[in-house]
């Protein structure tokens, strides 16, 4: 019943309306809900029997709302009529007002085609009125057109007598009666104006040739260069008419300076040919500083303030100077003097005091803020070329130098000699002198520099040290001499090529040149000692000998010639002179023990042994005089061996013999067991048992003190051949 009541209620759809389910999808929902709640309710209120008395009630209630909701709808409704009504009305009117505007543009058009065929037959009258205006002007122009040509053939002959001033006055005015007859004549060109563009052109090249000679003008005719360069000013400031292109005459006469500054000092034919870089490096360093002062003092006054003339002179002259030197190192590669004095002066003297960097140049001058002459890479470049070809140079020095050492050989006298009486020769101070002066010139430049030709110079020298020059002249008369010479020049460049070491380099640095002096040293000592042992050979022939027993004379002559062969190296300067006696002892006493193990000589019984231990002990001694005598020390001796060796054959009972050769490898470890053989053999009673207990003793005997300095002795003497009879199971034959 109250669900009937409720569909009473609800307005009825317009006609043609339908549900609003599928168009009105939140429509339907919101009726939906609404029935829910209304039936929720309902089923509230009536639940209870006692509750359905009340439901007149109820009734009456929902109907007095349900009118109240009608009237309110209609209310609504009734608004939103009268809205479309009133918007209806306007609409109307719109299009009242629509249709009358189009009706007043339909008139429009017809009166806008009537007077657009009114002009067009009032063009012709328009196009004489034109022509009439341009006649009229014309006409009161006339009489200036006709002065046209002379004033231009006079504006040509004011520049040609450079009056600059006032062909530019008369130049202006031309073209100002030009710009006048185009505006008149509504843009048409005159042909009495067409040379006007090259009277213009010809009076521009006119300033620039006159800002090209303003060196030259400043001290001779500053009117000129002055008017020359107000004319650029005033042209300048002078405001151009659209359409034309600006004249830019400042910018030009700026080039121009520039350009007759350069011509003047960079040209291509003011370049020095190869050779000549550092006298052309010497007249820039007079010319440029006096070409400054000449732009402060005379050019300056001359032009506009804004101009900068010092700064712009100091800054044309540093980019000319840097282009002519980038072509320079562009063309044929310099040689050692070109290259030094680039670097010298790029570096050193161009911002130094003597130039640039001088205390009479104002600040304009300052350019070390630019682009700098020479690049990094310039810098290498020339570097390499400079190191590169001073050590060809002194590569070839050294080399003639070594060549007239050699051809000093084939004299027919002995080495010049100093106060001292000194084998001496100027070669070694010539070396260290040149390979100095080399590298102080290179600090002048830079210290990489610097390291690069100290390197040079340590390799050149280590290469000259090298070379052996001194066994091909075996056959020279002095051939010994030279040698000793050649001990005193290795002595003099030991002293002295501490000289080539430069401050702060690693001690280390020298090491290769002084391996090279050394084996310098030995390669002369070793061939003095071959001399010597070529001399002494045929006198150790008969050692020993049946006469060796019997007499001195064998030995007396090996003194003799000894003596003779020592008897100038008091020539040689200390300390090499008491390396070469050393040296020349050892090898003497060498010659004798290899001629004592040849096995020439056995002996037959003890006289013989005792004869021979005697012999031992008095050329020890012969040997040892000699040597006093020529000033060596008895520490360095080698002689003391024979008496070791005399020991060895004056015993009289073999089977000691053990004991004196571990006594004797005490003594010399070097000695080994064939050399011990070979002395068992001199002997001559030595039995294979006894010689098998000797070699047993040297190998199982103790080792030599370390403490005890041993200079090599047997180890240089071959060891001799065993013969058949004294092989042992444990020797070399086994």
């Amino acid at each position: 019943m109250e669900s009937a009541a409720k569909d009473k209620m609800k307005p009825a759809l317009p006609c043609g309306s339908s549900s609003p389910g599928p168009e009105w999808p939140e429509q339907e929902r919101a009726e939906q809900l609404a029935r829910g709640a209304a039936l929720k309710w309902a089923s509230g209120i009536f639940y209870r029997p006692e509750q359905l008395t009340r439901l007149s009630q109820y009734r009456s209630r929902e109907v007095q709302r349900t009118c109240s909701l009608e009237a309110r709808i209609k209310s609504v409704v009734q608004s939103y009529l009268e809205g479309v009504q009133t918007g209806v009305w306007h609409l109307s009117r719109a299009l009242e007002a629509v249709q009358g505007t189009r009706e007043a543009l339909s008139q429009a058009r017809g009166l806008l085609k009537s007077m657009a065929q009114a002009s067009q037959s009032l063009e012709p009258l328009r196009e004489r009125v034109i022509q009439h205006k341009q006649l009229q002007a014309l006409s009161q122009l006339l009489p200036r057109l006709q002065a046209v040509p002379a004033a231009m053939a006079n504006t040509q002959t004011l520049i040609d007598a450079q009056r600059l001033l006032e062909a530019y006055v008369s130049l202006r005015e031309l073209e100002q009666l030009q710009e006048e007859t185009w505006a008149s004549l509504g843009g048409l060109e005159l042909p009495v104006f067409q040379g006007l563009g090259l009277l213009a052109e010809s009076l521009s090249q006119a300033i620039e040739t006159a800002a090209m000679a303003a060196r030259q003008l400043a001290r001779e005719d500053p009117a000129l260069l002055v008017a020359a360069l107000r004319v650029a000013e005033v042209e300048a400031g002078r405001t151009t008419p659209v359409g034309q292109t600006p004249r830019d005459w400042r910018q030009r006469c700026l080039h121009a300076l520039q350009t007759g500054l350069e011509q003047v000092h960079f040209s291509t034919t003011t370049l020095p040919e190869p050779g000549a870089l550092a006298g052309w490096l010497k007249a820039l360093q007079v010319a440029l500083p006096a070409e400054l002062a000449t732009a402060e003092a005379l050019v300056a006054p001359c032009c506009p303030p804004h101009y900068k003339v010092v700064q712009l002179w100091a800054h044309t002259l540093h980019n000319g100077l840097r282009r002519s030197l980038q072509h320079l190192l562009a063309g044929p590669e310099l040689g050692a003097a070109d290259a030094f004095a680039l670097l010298h002066w790029a570096l050193h003297v161009y911002l130094g005091q003597e130039m640039m960097g001088s205390l009479e140049l104002g600040p304009e001058v300052d350019v070390s803020q630019l682009e700098p002459l020479l690049t990094l890479e310039n810098i290498e470049q020339l570097q390499a070329t400079f190191v590169a070809k001073v050590q060809a140079s002194v590569a070839q020095w050294l080399q003639k130098a070594l060549d007239g050492e050699i051809a000093e050989w084939g004299r027919e006298q002995e080495p010049n000699t100093d106060p001292s009486g000194f084998y001496h020769s100027p070669m070694p101070a010539i070396v260290l002198q040149i390979l100095t002066e080399n590298i102080r010139v290179s600090s002048l430049v830079s210290e990489s520099l610097q390291q690069r030709v100290h390197g040079m110079a340590l390799s050149e020298l280590g290469t000259f040290l090298r070379r052996d020059h001194l066994r091909g002249e075996a056959m020279a008369p002095h051939y010994v001499p030279y040698l000793l010479a050649a001990f005193n020049h290795q002595s003099a460049l030991s002293s002295s090529v501490s000289i080539l070491q430069p401050d702060g380099a690693a001690s280390g640095v020298l090491a290769p040149i002084e391996a090279a002096l050394d084996e310098l040293q030995r390669r002369i000592c070793r061939l003095v000692l071959e001399a010597l042992q070529v001399e002494l050979q045929p006198l150790f022939e008969s050692v020993p000998s049946r006469q060796w027993l019997s007499s001195s004379e064998l030995l007396d002559c090996v003194r003799d010639q000894t003596s003779r062969f020592c008897r100038d190296f008091w020539r040689v300067r200390s300390p090499a002179v008491e390396l070469l006696l050393a040296e020349a002892e050892r090898t003497v006493v060498l010659q004798y023990l290899q001629a004592l193990m040849s096995g020439r000589l056995v002996c037959r019984d003890a006289d013989e042994r005792t004869q021979a231990a005697e012999r031992l002990q008095h050329d020890a001694a012969q040997l040892k005089e000699l040597f006093l005598g020529l000033g060596l020390e008895e520490s360095s001796h080698c002689a003391p061996v024979l008496l070791a060796l005399r020991e060895l054959l004056n015993l009289r009972d073999p089977t000691l013999l053990g004991l004196e050769v571990a006594g004797l490898r005490q003594q010399f470890p070097d000695v080994s067991e064939d050399h011990v053989s070979a002395l068992l053999d001199l002997r001559g009673d030595v039995s294979r048992e006894q010689r098998q207990a000797a070699l047993i003793s040297l190998q199982d005997g103790p080792p030599p003190s370390p403490l005890m300095g041993h200079r090599a002795l047997f180890s240089l003497v071959p060891a001799p051949t065993p013969s058949l009879s004294s092989c042992l199971p444990s020797g070399p034959c086994s």
